[in-house]
């Protein structure tokens, strides 16, 4: 698992291919809504409801108060013209944009009656609501289904280069990056500029490549137009720095993305990850309770929680472990599945065994290197390391799908080698979690240090499998 470029032609030419027609000037079809150039425009830029239209329409981050504004405008719009296809669709769009920035999940019940309405008014060649309804079942982590109406818009418009970041993103949470790439490929022949980079960054991610992945997302911040796409890029950037270690450069990218939209959540949450790992904890707990608030998605709750933890305040701990599962029944009362995240706490904070039925069954539907890690490690916490490990290895081998460079990944995997008695085996996988990433749970590096520690060096007189 190493971070140099795989596949033919290197990171050099992927970064042409995305960037070859990034400087071609013009009119761009977004998603079937025209966007102007700028001498079509008033002097002062488009409004903020064209703005929002412009960005859904096109899988581009829109700021809050702009998807506020298009989202009123369709609203009143459709109060007097309730037969007009194309602007259910753009409703339904903002919906689901909405439901993501705000971790609402009842704007996607909205979202589903407003993209439904639409099919309804034109139930034939409306690829448009496809899209919004591929859009709306990613969001609820339905890859399949996603996957469904994504195919399904395909086939009436397959050229339009909209459809597949839809797609690509599905068969990623379905586990399928061999289909990602493809898609990929097929996004490149059609469009480039920073949507189709930030999406080549993220399937490069999962593959391993992590130059390539940081190269595509500066380019994509370069390139991107409104503060809200830019600040979405510059958080992805965070993250990445974050999964590799460098404390500094994460924060750094997190902050700009603040300043840039301050709406943006995720990379509050970033900072609050950051800042306790230089352990400036009064400020990481300060930035995690902004994301909250504005953004209460129960991974923020889960991090918070442990944060909490490993200072000792169990009571604050429990507090966001509440809040974690009341998110839960709320986002599956609207259609949203968020297995992944309570079979992870369930493992470690909860019951392991629940943890295991509930991943179980989520591998059926998604069997992604995400929940091969979360199944394998829920198994180790239930007693059952030797069912435990296969999975583990799926997680962490390029060769089997796992080829995320993950600290967390690795270390759960070193920690189930320990327990079935794969002591050399475990010593690697450990310190490899430490090399990756030093600081990546406030929980886990005292356990992973601990571990190393009772396992010591390997005897001279030991085997191969101890060393």
């Amino acid at each position: 698992m190493d971070d140099k470029p795989r596949g033919p032609g290197g990171r050099v030419r992927r970064r042409v291919l995305l960037a070859s027609a990034a400087s071609a000037a013009g009119c761009a079809v977004l998603g079937g809504v025209l966007v102007l150039l700028p001498e079509e425009r008033g002097a002062d830029g488009p409004d903020p409801g064209a703005r929002a239209l412009a960005a859904v329409t096109s899988g581009v981050p829109a700021s809050l108060p702009d998807l506020e504004v298009l989202a009123e405008e369709r609203g009143r719009h459709l109060r007097k013209h309730p037969k007009d296809a194309e602007s259910w669709a753009v409703l339904g769009a903002a919906r689901v944009e909405q439901g993501r920035r705000l971790a609402d999940p009842a704007y996607w019940s909205r979202a589903e009656k407003a993209l439904r309405t639409s099919l309804k008014v034109r139930p034939k060649g409306n690829a448009q609501a496809l899209r919004g309804l591929a859009a709306l079942a990613n969001a609820r982590r339905d890859y399949a289904g996603a996957r469904r109406w994504g195919e399904a818009a395909r086939k009436l418009e397959p050229k339009r280069w909209t459809t597949y970041p839809l797609l690509i993103e599905a068969s990623a949470g379905l586990g399928d990056h061999e289909e990602a790439e493809k898609l990929l490929k097929r996004l490149n022949e059609l469009r480039s500029g920073p949507v189709a980079m930030a999406r080549a960054a993220a399937v490069y991610r999962d593959r391993g490549w992590r130059e390539d992945a940081a190269a595509q997302l500066a380019d994509a911040v370069s390139a991107a137009g409104e503060p809200a796409e830019r600040a979405a890029y510059l958080e992805q950037a965070g993250q990445l720095a974050w999964e590799r270690g460098d404390r500094r450069d994460a924060l750094r990218h997190f902050q700009e993305a603040v300043r840039t939209d301050p709406d943006q959540r995720a990379a509050q949450a970033g900072q609050g990850r950051v800042l306790a790992a230089l352990g400036r904890t009064a400020e990481a707990i300060g930035a995690y309770r902004v994301a909250l608030a504005g953004q209460p998605r129960p991974e923020y709750a889960l991090e918070l929680g442990e944060l909490y933890e490993s200072l000792g305040r169990r009571q604050a701990a429990g507090v966001q472990y509440g809040l974690l599962r009341d998110r839960v029944r709320l986002a599956a009362a609207h259609g949203a599945d968020e297995d992944l995240v309570l079979g992870r706490f369930e493992a470690d904070h909860g019951d392991a065994r629940a943890a295991v039925r509930r991943l179980r069954a989520l591998w059926e539907r998604q069997p992604s290197t995400a929940v091969a890690d979360a199944l394998g490690w829920a198994l180790h916490r239930a007693g059952r390391s030797g069912e435990a490990l296969p999975f583990a290895v799926r997680a962490t081998e390029g060769t089997q799908g796992g080829g995320v460079r993950s600290a967390l990944y690795v270390f759960h995997r070193g920690m189930i080698e320990r327990e079935v008695g794969r002591y050399g085996a475990a010593r690697r996988h450990l310190r490899e979690a430490l090399q990756i990433n030093p600081y990546f749970s406030p929980l886990r590096v005292p356990r992973a240090k601990a571990a190393l520690e009772r396992l010591g060096e390997p005897s001279v007189q030991a085997g191969p499998e101890a060393s």
